[in-house]
């Protein structure tokens, strides 16, 4: 015969499941052990990515292979860019040198002769005459506001006849303790020839009369040669 189940019973709570100490502690282990397996079987994380490489930020390090077809050629145009940037430097260098090459170091330059005709000047009994004493005379070009004379600009022209000759003609002041002047020099450099010659060299002061250091003219009439003029060049 069954026993009957009266409603009560139907209404009562399970009896509750409790846990001791021990098995807490158990329970804790498991799921510790759970989570740490669930951790080493985890996909590893990707590391970060990497910025775009642009013409400004483009540090070289990241591999060809890797970058895409804008990037190559953000590469490409910064490398063109930098090669460039050297090229300029490199022409504006080599003008540098050229310029002072021709204007100041080379033999041949308006400078060079320029101090040439001063040392001539600074050496002639005649200009320290009038001029006073050859340590305290100064050579310079154009007057102007620059208080460094030998800053001024040396008046030169440089040209070429119609037989190829270059001719150089300059003046410049000379100031001395004594008296001012100015000096004048032309030269030439007869074509095939690799010097310049003197045509004249000479020193004006004012109330005195006009000193040649130089002067073809003079020295050609007193070597008793005769000069042959053809097409205005002198032969001889």
């Amino acid at each position: 015969m069954m026993k009957s189940i009266s409603p009560v019973s139907l209404l009562r709570p399970a009896t509750a499941f409790t846990l001791t100490p021990s098995s807490r502690h158990s329970v804790l282990l498991s799921r510790t052990y759970a989570t740490q397996n669930n951790s080493l079987g985890a996909a590893p994380s990707s590391g970060p990515r990497r910025r775009t490489v642009t013409p400004f930020n483009d540090d070289g390090f990241t591999p060809w292979n890797e970058l895409s077809t804008g990037e190559k050629a953000a590469r490409a145009t910064q490398q063109s860019f930098n090669f460039g940037f050297v090229v300029v430097g490199l022409v504006l260098t080599g003008g540098v040198g050229y310029v002072l090459w021709t204007e100041v170091f080379s033999p041949d330059s308006k400078i060079t002769h320029f101090n040439r005709a001063v040392d001539k000047i600074k050496k002639d009994h005649r200009c320290l005459q009038l001029l006073g004493d050859s340590k305290k005379i100064l050579a310079h070009g154009e007057p102007s506001w620059n208080k460094w004379r030998r800053a001024r600009p040396v008046a030169a022209t440089e040209s070429t006849d119609q037989y190829g000759n270059q001719h150089l003609k300059m003046h410049f002041y000379v100031d001395g303790p004594s008296n001012d002047g100015v000096a004048r020099l032309h030269m030439v450099k007869h074509r095939g020839q690799h010097e310049y010659e003197y045509m004249y060299l000479f020193l004006d002061v004012k109330g005195h009369e006009r000193i040649y250091l130089e002067n073809a003219e003079t020295s050609a009439s007193g070597s008793g040669r005769k000069q042959l003029s053809l097409f205005g060049v002198k032969w001889g």
